[in-house]
């Protein structure tokens, strides 16, 4: 809806002034699920060096003397040959930890590898019960959804979920799209939710006061449809047959119909069509909450209703609606002084310039949107009107309508704030712009 941060309000003498466009909307994205890897498992291997067994005589008989030499000999021996004995062992124990560590390597390294079945990493898996979304690109294979699904923690192992698929025969089937996966899901289920198809929330936006082109854009950002192929679809004779509010319509367009709001899909798989079906649905239920008693009254069919209503919302603030619309009346109604019925909004040349206009574009003859130069309303709505602006103009404020009130100007004020002053002779209005401006 129109905001007075929304809005550029307009000074030094502007009988109204135009809001400035909205902005466009921001697709939605998914970022993809980041998971940590667990470390790898780091194996450490340790080894003690063999003691050298003692050497024992024995079964010799020798004489006493001889014994003794033995003995001083054998002392020496074993000193000198320990150390010998010691040098050579070194090389050995270096092999033998050599050995032991690839033993560890085959236990720790290879034969987990050759058992994850090109997994890499420790997978961490989603919190079960979390729901996890993902996309699947047009044109994937099941080993691309594999490590998709792997990459989101929703499988722990790719080739159990390749083998799963197929033995339910289900490799070619897996379709495209945004899905929403619950984790903690059994094989079975996921596959079959990815053969059923897409069942993710597509949301699109419409906020009020959206031109038809702008919805057209908003569409193409979210929804695989051009702008072109929308608006080409977006005539008013396609659906009037169905929809009996827009009888009366001009330029057989939809302007001002495809109501404001956010919509849902669960499938990108949707037509123009049903886009705009859906809409339509919606202001035929908005409609259906309304009085059009007055505007009945006052002579308005719902197409010229949902027009005045269309420039209510681009020319008021919440809290001013009601008087806003009060105004526009008074100038449909009155064919004298002092405005011979004209509305002489800024806001409707705007739509069809495409910008804020020049006092010149605004007293254009040539434009059958300018309110200044052609009396009455302009040939179509130029948005989408909220729901409030809707009730405003069915619901009047009527005090503004008895009271006579002509004119209105906005500001803003120091404090950023849109202000309005509602004047009842051009006077007024003049030294309401010079006190505020």
């Amino acid at each position: 809806m129109a905001t007075p941060t929304n809005r550029t309000p307009r000074h030094g003498g502007s009988h109204f002034g135009t809001s400035g466009q909205a902005q466009a909307p921001q697709p939605a994205s998914s970022q993809p699920v980041s998971r940590q890897r667990g470390p790898r498992a780091q194996a450490g291997a340790s080894s003690q060096g063999a003691t050298a067994p003692r050497a024992a005589l024995a079964g010799t008989r020798v004489s006493s003397r001889t014994a003794a030499a033995t003995r001083r000999a054998g002392s020496r021996n074993v000193h000198h040959g320990g150390r010998s004995r010691r040098r050579s062992r070194a090389p050995f124990i270096v092999l033998g930890l050599v050995a032991v560590a690839a033993v560890l390597a085959v236990v720790f390294v290879i034969l987990p590898s050759l058992g994850s079945q090109g997994n890499q990493g420790e997978p961490q898996s989603a919190a079960e019960g979390t729901v996890v979304s993902v996309s699947i690109p047009e044109g994937s294979g099941a080993s691309a959804v594999a490590d998709l699904l792997y990459d989101a923690g929703l499988i722990s192992n790719k080739s159990e979920f390749l083998s799963q698929a197929r033995q339910m025969n289900a490799e070619q089937s897996i379709k495209s799209g945004s899905y929403a996966f619950t984790a903690g899901s059994d094989l079975p289920s996921i596959i079959n939710q990815l053969t059923a198809g897409p069942n993710a929330e597509i949301t699109l936006t419409i906020p009020e006061g959206y031109t038809l082109a702008s919805i057209a854009a908003a569409v193409q950002e979210v929804l695989p449809i051009t702008s072109d192929e929308f608006l080409a679809q977006a005539k008013a004779s396609n659906y009037v047959a169905d929809y009996s509010f827009l009888e009366g319509v001009e330029n057989d367009s939809l302007e001002g119909f495809l109501f404001p709001k956010t919509y849902s899909f669960s499938s990108t798989e949707v037509t123009a069509d049903e886009v705009i079906r859906m809409m339509l649905d919606q202001f035929e239920t908005e409609l259906a909450s309304l009085d059009l008693s007055y505007p009945t009254s006052d002579g308005l069919s719902v197409a010229q209703m949902v027009n005045l209503a269309s420039i209510v919302e681009k020319e008021s603030t919440p809290s001013t609606r009601a008087q806003v619309a009060s105004v526009f009346y008074n100038r449909l109604d009155n064919m004298g002084d002092p405005n011979y019925g004209f509305l002489q909004s800024d806001a409707t040349t705007a739509y069809s310039v495409g910008h804020d206009p020049s006092a010149d574009e605004v007293h254009d003859e040539s434009d059958p949107y300018s309110t200044y130069a052609h009396q009455g309303l302009p040939p179509t709505p130029i948005c989408s009107p909220g729901l409030e602006s809707l009730q405003a103009v069915c619901s009047p404020d009527m005090d503004y309508i008895d009271g006579g009130y002509f004119y209105f100007f906005f500001w803003t004020n120091d404090a950023g704030e849109t202000e309005y002053a509602f004047s009842r002779t051009y006077d007024e209005h003049l030294q309401a712009i010079a006190n505020n401006s």
